[in-house]
Formats: structure tokens, C-alpha cells, sequence
């Protein structure tokens, strides 16, 4: 095969053992902290969503699974909750621990927990750092569970990690999970281009590219292209690239259904709004309510 052929799944200074934390080379971690920006540049639909759900349900303790430099998390804490964040990506967590850091006056933070965890062995991971914990409510938001590929391609290990989402969390708790609006990708080979989590003030281009074996769409890769910014603040283009699994809204709607028994209330947002009222939504967001 052609050098020209060959299709890249990681970023450049990625290990070689896989993908699971395609943020390793530091890079794609330092640009995509400027990316998102910090809490105060969330969107307000957002934050009214997240934080207006998880009142309404009265919950209080909250997991986040796929915390990254931690920018949800403070948003969470800043309303209140108490946060546990955990991801795998020790560089995304440097990020998380220097913003706990510079928060140390605030007594909010001080009960704010940061540790590394796996999806896979969620639940022995949260047991190691706080022995019989539960939560009242799970967050994967921001794309994150598709970073999970489908290497034996049977989907085993996203339906287990979901399974343990669901382990975690108390009788009655709720579980936000999204994904991309990958059946657009498929269809159009581009990515629906407005941003419903942060206000990024920064110039993006995101190229979207989708592989397909057999016939069948394996992985789609965003390279994301930042421009340098008149104020110097970014001073050269920054370029990396992250690779997801598609999937598609009925089969990961199924997936989700079987991971709780098939017993749990489910929702499905388009952008946060009812389904039905968006044509072409960015995002999917799924909030499963575990059986009493």
C-alpha cells in the first residue's frame, strides 16, 4: 500500500499500543484546553440542561467519567454538586489537578476528587479511592465514549464499559452519555459544524474523514486545525487529529437499553432540545434513569 494510503488513527507522539488516550503526545491535550476554553465559556444551553436535570432529579454527588482537563467538572462544582472526576489520560488529568490547584482558596474545591480510572474497570477503580461509593448521577459528554474503538468488532468492550457506568451509579440515578451526530458524517462526510458545549473564540477548521471496511463505517477522524489568533494568545496553527467510533443513534440507543436491563427510563436530546425539534442536531445527548 501507498504511503498516501494509509490511513493514520493517531496523532503524532501517540503510543503505538492503541488509541485509548489519543491526548498522550501532550499537544492535543494543551491545544484542546484552549479550544474549549474554561467554565465561564460553556454555553448557557448547556449548563441550564446539565445542572437543571440533575436538580430536578435531586442529585448531588456526580461522576464524571471522561473528565479531561476538568472543565465540566468546575462548572459542576462552581453550582454546587459534589464531583469526582476521573479519565485515562494522565495528561488531560495534569490540566484538571492545576486548575484544582489554583482554586485551593475556594473551600468548593477542596472536596473536588481527581484520580485516573479506567471505563473498563470503572467500578474496582472507584473502589480503590473511595470504598463503596455510588453516585447519584454519570456524565460522558463531549464526544467522549466514541474515543472507545471497536477493536474486536463486536462492540464487547463499549457494552461492558456502559454496563459499568450503570454499576456505579445508585437506584434511580441518571446517566448522560452523547455522541456526535455520526449518521450526518456518514451520509454527508461532514461534520455539522455548530458547537453546542463552549464558546470557542479561537478560528476552527475540522476536516472530517471516514474509513469504511467492507462496506461497513469503522472510524471517522476529525482533524481539528486551530489558527494562530491576532492577540498572539495561540501564535501558529495547531493541528492534531482524534479518531471516534460512529455510531449510529438506533444501534447506540439499543446498546444503551441492553447495558441497564432494558429497565431504565430513556431520553434522547437533540442539542438539548426535544428530538423532534431539531432537522440536523450536532450532538445526540442520552440521560438514563437506573431502575429503583
Amino acid at each position: 500500500m501507498s504511503a498516501d494510503k494509509v490511513f493514520h488513527s493517531r496523532s503524532e507522539g501517540i503510543p503505538s499500543e492503541g488509541v485509548k488516550d489519543q491526548y498522550a503526545d501532550g499537544k492535543a491535550a494543551r491545544v484542546w484546553k484552549k479550544y474549549i476554553g474554561d467554565s465561564n465559556q460553556r454555553t448557557q444551553n448547556y449548563k441550564d440542561f446539565l445542572t437543571g436535570l440533575l436538580r430536578k432529579h435531586n442529585c448531588v454527588k456526580v461522576l464524571d467519567v471522561a473528565c479531561g482537563t476538568g472543565i465540566d467538572s468546575m462548572m459542576l462544582v462552581d453550582e454546587g454538586f459534589k464531583v469526582v472526576s476521573v479519565d485515562a489520560s494522565d495528561k488531560m488529568l495534569k490540566h484538571a489537578l492545576k486548575a484544582r490547584w489554583e482554586k485551593r482558596k475556594d473551600p468548593r474545591y477542596d472536596e473536588w476528587v481527581i484520580e485516573e480510572a479506567s471505563w473498563e474497570t470503572l467500578p474496582r477503580d472507584v473502589q480503590s479511592f473511595m470504598p463503596g461509593a455510588t453516585f447519584d448521577a454519570v456524565i460522558c459528554l463531549g464526544n467522549s465514549f466514541a474515543h472507545l474503538l471497536d477493536e474486536y468488532e463486536d462492540q464487547r468492550t463499549q457494552k461492558m464499559c456502559l454496563e459499568n457506568f450503570a454499576k456505579v451509579l445508585k437506584p434511580g440515578g441518571l446517566l448522560f452519555i452523547d455522541h456526535r451526530n455520526y449518521d450526518a458524517m456518514i451520509d454527508s462526510g461532514a461534520t455539522p459544524g455548530h458547537s453546542i458545549y463552549y464558546n470557542c473564540k479561537y478560528p476552527v477548521d475540522i476536516k472530517t474523514s471516514v474509513l469504511v471496511v467492507g462496506g461497513k463505517p469503522e472510524l471517522v477522524a476529525l482533524d481539528y486545525c486551530i489558527g494562530a489568533t491576532a492577540d498572539g494568545e495561540i501564535s501558529e496553527r495547531s493541528e492534531f487529529r482524534l479518531c471516534y467510533y460512529p455510531h449510529k443513534l438506533d444501534k447506540f440507543t439499543v446498546m444503551l437499553d441492553e447495558a441497564f436491563g432494558n429497565k431504565a427510563q430513556h431520553s434522547i436530546y437533540a442539542d438539548f432540545k426535544p428530538l423532534d425539534q431539531v432537522e440536523n442536531p450536532a450532538y445526540y445527548i442520552h440521560v438514563m434513569q437506573k431502575p429503583l
